[in-house]
């Protein structure tokens, strides 16, 4: 890739629209989507992983494109969310839609706890429903959907009530940090 003169932010906008794409392949409703959208959803997170090892590599680290992965690893995120959103609520599946928008909202509260805590000079990273996890679990659900629908609603379930556990904990992480403030 860099022989390519393909670089890291290029890496990371690419991986963006491969997620934007599997949005929209979750949201259809057509033979074996979920699954093919577990697939992408595996092969988008190669560029999250890529795009930081090709600015390791090349020795292209930047705060910006820090910022920038950051930034696109939630609307990545979001972006694969939404899909399942669509798709559950053409079926007409309230609570599915209500999960998933609790998961949603989980997930950015463990990115911005962290990133507060350690704005604030704490320790944020606690936890086991970071970004990956969150991938690998929504990935499994996706692919056990095809047995059964009902699988991915329980990792939807698990994603909602860890994400937001995890956030929680977090907080309660900084406050006791905090303590030794006083």
């Amino acid at each position: 890739m860099a022989a390519l003169r393909i670089t890291p932010n290029g890496l990371t906008l690419i991986g963006l629209a491969f997620n934007i794409f599997t949005g929209w392949v979750l949201a259809m409703d057509f033979s074996h989507h979920l699954l093919i959208g577990g697939i992408l959803v595996l092969f988008s997170g190669w560029f999250d992983m890529l795009d930081g090892a090709l600015a390791r590599l090349t020795d292209s680290i930047t705060r910006f494109g820090g910022m920038l992965d950051s930034t696109v690893d939630r609307l990545s995120e979001a972006a694969l969310f939404l899909g399942l959103i669509i798709f559950f609520a053409n079926r007409g599946d309230t609570l599915e839609v209500a999960l998933i928008f609790a998961a949603v909202v989980g997930s950015m509260m463990v990115s911005y706890t962290r990133a507060k805590a350690e704005g604030m000079g704490f320790k944020g990273e606690i936890g086991i429903f970071a970004r990956p996890e969150r991938l690998v679990l929504l990935t499994l659900g996706l692919f056990l959907s095809e047995a059964s629908l009902t699988a991915l609603v329980v990792v939807l379930w698990i994603l909602a009530v860890g994400a937001n556990m995890t956030a929680m904990r977090r907080l309660f992480y900084v406050w006791q940090q905090s303590k030794t403030d006083m």
